[in-house]
């Protein structure tokens, strides 16, 4: 059997002796070989850190700067040289000599770094020698196979996994109501005895269970429908706990369907918080917190710590292991705040190192750069059907500096709906094709793919003359016309493009592929946002986005690009009606829809949910759909559209719509950005409460695109304060700039965040971070690049392994 150390060190010498660090020691670089060192030392071996170790940093070299890989190179040969049972060896021996360091033990230490037991934390079990903390998450006692199948089901493959699977939320039994107490609409927590129990049949199809509960203080009657499995697993005489809205029947407090388990008798014996985790049926709250426990007793104590000391006293933050309790076992509240912070400044900091890197690399580059005629751009401007705001100006010139460059750009352009970032992108369009180049504009749908080509070809039979060549590729292009334009493109006769996913397909090749733009970015996936820019030799790239982004996030979303930002709009916009109604409004609502749809006009009706549910208390687009066809609007053509339909089926009704085959679309959040209905005038949002601000913004978007007067009504069912502080924000002002903070005021970067993040590794802490926290993460990130670009020094060994772990499933972000 060929030993795959031994392959490796001849691949690493052959790296250094015959191709300089020039990364072709094996096709495709080291990185590429990485997964098959994984699979075979992993046999031989068995030390799952130690071979895991070496795949990261063969990873990492292809990523580094040539003068760097010479370091690297050395690092890897040096730990090839001590075989695991080696590691293993001096590691006790250094650690028996020194006394414990929680946090910043490796993860080979020996047993004497671990707590000991106490009355809350039982004696840890010991390691199985050689797996380490990626080994299988089965290496764990007690996990068999059927509840491994469970984890796995939540993405807990390994020990790392269990660690870093944080809850969703926590119970902090020091502070329980009791039934007297109780105040109608609070959501709550509460400890009591199960009276009565049982279910019954109202009616076909409608089941309903009640119990009756007592804590002492009162009874309180509480109703689950259509939920069988209560039957028999909620019986008289059990304590249990239940935490849900306190609601109100005939003058009665009650709850209906509450979240409930029994009572951990540990956590309320102890008063301590307790967490509350996403588990499937099958997995109980009590079992995975012991295994949590023990898993933590045994192993918190033995992880690499990877932010460097220094990082850890500057910014205040715990060691990783003391977090790690923290996140799952806190003893108090402030103990579980300061873990929340450590783990999402770890996360936000690996985001940033990754950024900045990616950055750097790119401004590494050669690129194309492209002669722009003063002259020729005046002349274009000139020939537009209106003249460009401040920020179309400001906005154009920074992106032709950007292009006249001999290094790639690299440029986000966001603007508010409306602002016009199309008319800059056909500009640059129109420059890139004057100097003999190629330049491709890719959006997500056949529909702005065909809209944004009708509009760019409308602005450029208004240029002089020679006008650039332009055509559309979709999947809808019948074969002959895509025969031409892949002729086209290849021998350079064909000078731009718009197009959707086809655009990167293999049979497309450009002869001279300059600037590539994509529109509405977080649309596509990493690898079809990177596969267009690999069509060329490192092209300009410009991606377009309608979502406005308020600027204290930027760099934590953007920090990877340069930014342009559209903040004017266009003179002749007509100016959105939004209005906010009630519920007993409704009916008005649908009567000034039927007048608008009298004038020729059309008009959006939103709703929250695609179909009906029984805990979440919206009206839903299928249902509705239905009703408003058959009881409100019998005599109009109504059309369906939600994110269950195939893609072809939901391009079909929105081309009925453009075309005015459809009067009123029914829809959930699925209507398209960007998409163009100028006869489209009434926008009516109903369960407007369920909805962000900013998503609500992109709805009126949709409407006010034409000539005719337009308007926005949000309806509410039965808003909260902050719901309805919401909607009259949205009411007094149509700046998306003005709305994306307010927004991220109201829900903080977290939600914010989640709602934008496409293509970024998952952040599920960071999501819970404040602004001050996100620039700390990036000023630490910054700081360290600048004393130490590849971070190979050795007290940043360990930060650098969790960069690259934490950016392998995501690759480039562009």
């Amino acid at each position: 059997m060929v030993n795959p150390l031994d392959t490796l060190k001849k691949m690493l010498s052959l790296e250094q002796r015959d191709y300089a660090f020039q990364d072709k020691a094996v096709a495709g670089g080291l990185a590429r070989y990485a997964d098959t060192w994984n699979r075979q030392a992993s046999g031989v071996f068995g030390d799952a850190a130690w071979v895991e170790d070496i795949a990261l940093r063969l990873r990492a070299y292809s990523t580094l700067q040539p003068e760097a890989r010479s370091r690297a190179l050395q690092e890897l040969q040096e730990l090839l040289d001590i075989p695991p049972l080696v590691a293993v060896e001096e590691g006790a021996a250094a650690l028996s000599s020194a006394p414990p360091s929680a946090g910043t033990v490796p993860a080979v230490a020996s047993q004497s770094v671990l707590p000991a037991a106490s009355p809350s934390r039982p004696a840890p079990v010991p390691p199985q020698p050689g797996r380490g903390i990626l080994a299988p998450i089965t290496a764990l006692p007690g996990v068999a196979q059927k509840r491994a199948g469970y984890l796995e089901k939540m993405g807990v493959l390994t020990i790392a996994d269990l660690l870093h699977y944080y809850p969703r939320r926590y119970e902090d039994y020091s502070h329980l109501k009791t039934i007297d107490r109780l105040v109608y609409g609070e959501l709550v927590t509460i400890i009591a005895t199960v009276w009565e129990a049982g279910g019954r049949e109202v009616r076909p199809g409608l089941y309903l269970f009640r119990a009756i509960l007592n804590d002492g203080t009162g009874t309180l009657e509480v109703t689950w429908f259509n939920n069988r499995f209560l039957e028999g697993r909620l019986k008289s005489g059990m304590q249990i706990e239940l935490r849900g809205r306190v609601g109100e029947h005939l003058g009665r407090l009650t709850m209906s369907s509450p979240e409930w388990g029994h009572v951990g008798r540990n956590d309320l014996e102890e008063g301590r918080i307790a967490s509350v985790y996403s588990l499937p049926e099958g997995l109980t709250q009590r079992w995975f917190r012991q295994l949590m426990q023990r898993t933590l007793t045994t192993w918190a104590g033995r992880l690499s710590e990877p932010l460097p000391e220094g990082l850890l006293r500057r910014y205040n933050l715990l060691p990783l292991g003391r977090a790690l309790w923290g996140i799952h076992r806190p003893d108090d509240m402030a103990h579980l705040e300061a873990a929340q912070r450590r783990l999402a400044f770890e996360e936000m900091l690996c985001l940033q190192l990754g950024l900045l890197r990616q950055r750097r690399q790119w401004k590494a580059l050669p690129g194309q750069a492209i002669h722009v005629s003063e002259t020729l751009l005046e002349a274009f401007v000139a020939a537009l059907p209106y003249e460009l705001t401040g920020a179309q100006r400001r906005s154009l010139d920074e992106m032709v500096h950007d292009m006249t460059l001999s290094e790639p750009m690299n440029r986000l352009l966001q603007g508010d709906v409306g602002a016009g970032k199309t008319v800059v992108a056909a500009l640059l369009m129109a420059l890139t094709a004057a100097d003999g180049f190629q330049a491709a504009l890719m959006a997500p749908t056949e529909i702005l793919a065909e809209q944004h080509f009708k509009s760019l070809s409308r602005l450029f039979e208004r240029f002089p003359e020679p006008r650039p060549t332009l055509r559309l590729l979709t999947g809808s292009t019948g074969v002959a016309e895509r025969g031409e334009i892949y002729a086209g493109l290849a021998d350079g006769t064909l000078a731009l493009v718009v197009g959707t996913h086809a655009l990167i397909q293999e049979q497309v090749n450009f002869h001279n592929l300059a600037l590539t733009i994509i529109d509405e970015q977080h649309r596509f996936g990493v690898e079809q946002r990177g596969a267009l820019r690999q069509k060329g030799y490192n092209p300009h790239l410009l991606v377009m986005t309608a979502t406005p982004i308020p600027r204290s996030l930027e760099l934590t979303l953007w920090g990877h690009l340069d930014v342009s930002i559209l903040d004017e709009m266009p003179p002749g916009r007509q100016p959105i009606e939004t209005r906010v109604l009630t519920a007993r409004q409704r009916e008005a609502a649908y009567g000034f829809i039927r007048s608008q749809i009298a004038q020729g006009r059309q008009a959006f009706i939103i709703y929250p949910l695609v179909e009906e549910s029984e805990k979440i208390e919206a009206r839903a687009a299928v249902a509705e759909y239905e009703r408003l066809q058959k009881e409100v609007f019998p005599d109009l053509r109504l059309g369906l559209l939600h994110g269950r339909m195939k893609s072809d089926d939901k391009d079909a009704v929105m081309v009925r719509f453009v075309r005015g085959e459809l009067d009123i679309l029914i829809a959930t959040s699925v209507v398209e950005v960007g998409i163009d209905v100028p006869n489209a005038t009434v926008m009516l949002i109903d369960g407007a409460e369920r909805f962000g601000l900013s998503q609500m913004h992109q709805f009126r978007g949709r409407v006010g695109r034409g000539e005719y007067r337009s308007y926005c009504l949000l309806l509410s069912e039965s808003p909260s304060e902050v719901a309805d502080e919401r909607l009259k924000t949205l009411e007094a002002t149509t700046d998306g700039f003005v709305l994306a903070q307010k927004d991220l005021e109201m829900r903080g970067p977290g939600q914010f965040l989640g709602t934008q993040q496409s293509g970024m590794p998952e952040l599920p802490l960071a999501l819970q971070a404040d602004v001050r926290l996100l620039h700390e993460a990036r000023e630490a990130a910054t700081q360290l690049l600048a004393g130490d670009p590849d971070l190979l020094e050795p007290e940043h060994r360990e930060l650098a392994l969790r960069v690259e772990a934490f950016w392998q499933a995501t690759g480039d972000v562009s």
